[in-house]
């Protein structure tokens, strides 16, 4: 018996409400507004060839509260992780949809959200929708459009190969073990591990990013305002701060510049190792996790990350082959009820 075309969906319950809100000026996203956007993106999905959808259930009912009241030509089922509102339930919630045979995976949240589920998923397919607060990862595309560029995907009307290549990530080594950036590591002096308030300019010592968009906010837009690098780059970037560097002024959260002091900006060859000394921190996507003691760690950019959807070349081709003129696309508009 065949499987059903099968997405997933994982929304982070507690993104875009974190404490940077009260000293930058980021939104705070509510659960019914996610709630919303989880239900556009599933009719979308639906839209686009998906048959089943699977949806992790979580204390604040996202993303089962979305499909409760959609009545669309597929199955649904929940996966109860028993959650405790923490990043092992995105974790235990990709490893049971990896199991299931998910095709693709929505993902509301932030940069950190698809980080912990790439690092126990290396070869998962995302479709990113953006909720946290410093985004470079996650797409800005509608939730709608989004939700159908992943079901084109999974239902193989479009080929992976050719709108989700592996894009490229920061690879860690430390002490510890291994560990990735899907934009940016950090290594920070005088902070501590769990801080979550912006950074402060003089504790940046160097960045690795592997790609630094000019439009960005957080550390990645220091990269991203003096040497800027697009995904499709075969380069990332590193920058090195400190005291005696040239003043920049960058948006290092919402609403939030600062200066920062700017010693070096340059392209970083895929592959090129950069060791970085103790004492201190490592923040890999904002999140500062790792402490370091008198040894090193190495960062490394490389192109062997997820695979994620680009939404703007799925459409196109959708488009161009007319994907959504037929009689039988799925019926992704039910009333309302």
């Amino acid at each position: 018996m065949t499987e059903p075309v099968t997405v997933g969906v994982i929304a982070n319950p507690l993104s875009g409400r974190d404490v940077r809100r009260v000293a930058a000026r980021g939104g705070v996203t509510t659960s019914q507004d996610k709630r919303n956007r989880i239900a556009r993106a599933v009719v979308g999905a639906v839209t686009g060839g998906a048959e089943r959808i699977v949806v992790m259930a979580e204390p604040f009912r996202i993303a089962t509260g979305a499909i409760a009241d959609l009545h669309l030509d597929c199955e649904y089922e929940v996966l109860d992780i028993q959650p405790n509102l923490s990043p092992h339930d995105s974790e235990k919630a990709a490893l049971a949809m990896r199991e299931m045979s998910v095709e693709t995976v929505i993902v509301l949240g932030g940069d950190g959200t698809n980080r912990t589920i790439t690092k126990v998923w290396p070869d998962v397919t995302l479709a990113p929708m953006s909720t946290g607060t410093n985004n470079v990862f996650p797409s800005m595309a509608e939730a709608t459009v989004i939700g159908a560029a992943a079901g084109l995907v999974a239902s193989g009307q479009i080929d992976r190969e050719r709108v989700a290549p592996q894009v490229k990530v920061v690879r860690a080594t430390t002490g510890k073990g291994d560990d990735l950036a899907l934009i940016d590591a950090a290594h920070l002096v005088d902070d501590f591990v769990g801080n979550r308030m912006p950074y402060e300019p003089d504790t940046i010592r160097t960045i690795v990013m592997s790609r630094a968009e000019p439009a960005s906010i957080g550390v990645s837009s220091i990269g991203g305002l003096t040497m800027p690098c697009s995904s499709e780059a075969d380069h990332g970037v590193l920058v090195r701060c400190g005291p005696g560097g040239r003043p920049l002024r960058a948006p290092v959260a919402p609403g939030l510049y600062r200066t920062v002091h700017v010693l070096e900006s340059r392209e970083l060859p895929i592959g090129e190792i950069v060791e970085i000394p103790g004492p201190g921190i490592i923040a890999y996507d904002g999140d500062r996790e790792t402490r370091l003691g008198e040894g090193d760690v190495t960062l490394t950019v490389r192109r062997d990350g997820p695979c994620v959807i680009d939404v703007e070349q799925a459409m196109a081709i959708a488009a161009t082959e007319e994907l959504f003129m037929t009689s039988d696309a799925a019926a992704g508009d039910a009333a309302l009820m």
